[in-house]
């Protein structure tokens, strides 16, 4: 009972994370911005040049769906492998909170070229 428990949290927890990626990539495809007139002094001129212009939002969500289609075949993995040992359901959402640290952490230390 416990693996379809977790299967269910890990399922939609990957469904959430597509959910949001398809989101980003929607609207990054429909706004632009004009550069030209973007200055160092504003902080919502920064925040475009930085975050929005960079694709950040789009990139991380990607990344975390990489290592949530990841975490769903390891834990099935061992699932299968070694059933006396499985993970509790705790377990499932320390390596789902890891999974997001790690794409957080990738995405904001990478440079992402144009």
């Amino acid at each position: 009972m416990m693996f379809v428990q977790t299967m269910s949290i890990l399922v939609v927890n990957q469904s959430v994370i597509d959910t949001c990626a398809s989101v980003f990539s929607v609207i990054m495809a429909l706004l632009t911005f004009e550069t030209t007139g973007l200055s160092r002094d504003s902080i919502y001129d920064q925040f475009v040049c930085r975050f929005w212009l960079t694709k950040k939002p789009l990139w991380c969500t990607m990344v975390l769906s990489t290592y949530g289609i990841l975490l769903t075949t390891l834990t099935r993995y061992f699932a299968v492998i070694y059933p006396i040992l499985y993970k509790s359901v705790r377990a499932v959402y320390c390596e789902m909170h890891f999974s997001c640290l790690i794409s957080f952490t990738f995405v904001a230390f990478c440079k992402i070229c144009k």
